[in-house]
């Protein structure tokens, strides 16, 4: 029972807590906080991988909060972000934030459904998929700066196409990747 109680579940947790207080910030219009906390929430994300991995600490129940609290984050970022009354600059596209979500809850849904009628259950993330996790994360960044400081503006429409073409790539290599995986377990 102790095992649950690693550093990198604490990691975990400690994203999930920062949700709420980032999306306070914003409601605020404290930019520069929001901008700290996200930040924070970002570098747990990469931590709490490095230390299960690297101090032997994962868990079941790491394995299970790691990628809800990233998607958390994500998803709670741009639905907010896309709000006008949460921006200075012009907030996050619907068609952006549309597609994000949309990729997400189609591979849930993929997975859900393959899993109860192939009994097929390993799924991993792929690299095109944590790229777009990170590409993810610094178009959020630029555009957290972008309101707390006035910078890259003019970049965001440019930021906002590489993080859909990106979600989109990842979502079909994710198709292609889990059929060759179960093409090969059958």
């Amino acid at each position: 029972m102790s095992s649950v109680f690693t550093v990198a579940n604490f990691l975990t947790i400690l994203r999930l807590i920062l949700i709420p207080v980032f999306i306070s910030a914003l409601f605020y219009q404290q930019f520069v906080w929001a901008l700290a906390i996200f930040l924070v929430a970002a570098v747990t994300d990469g931590l709490d991988g490095l230390v299960a991995r690297n101090f032997n600490q994962k868990t079941q129940l790491g394995a299970i909060l790691d990628p809800m609290a990233d998607k958390l984050l994500l998803v709670s970022a741009f639905i907010t972000l896309s709000l006008p009354r949460f921006t200075i600059t012009d907030p996050i596209p619907f068609w952006l934030t549309a597609t994000v979500i949309s990729r997400d809850v189609f591979i849930v849904l993929g997975a859900l459904v393959i899993n109860m009628t192939t009994g097929f259950s390993k799924f991993r993330p792929s690299a095109p998929g944590k790229l777009n996790t990170l590409v993810q994360i610094v178009m959020i960044v630029f555009f957290l700066t972008a309101n707390a400081f006035d910078f890259f503006t003019q970049y965001l429409p440019a930021v906002f196409y590489v993080t859909l073409g990106m979600a989109v790539f990842s979502g079909l290599h994710y198709i292609f990747h889990v059929n060759r995986l179960i093409n090969e377990e059958n």
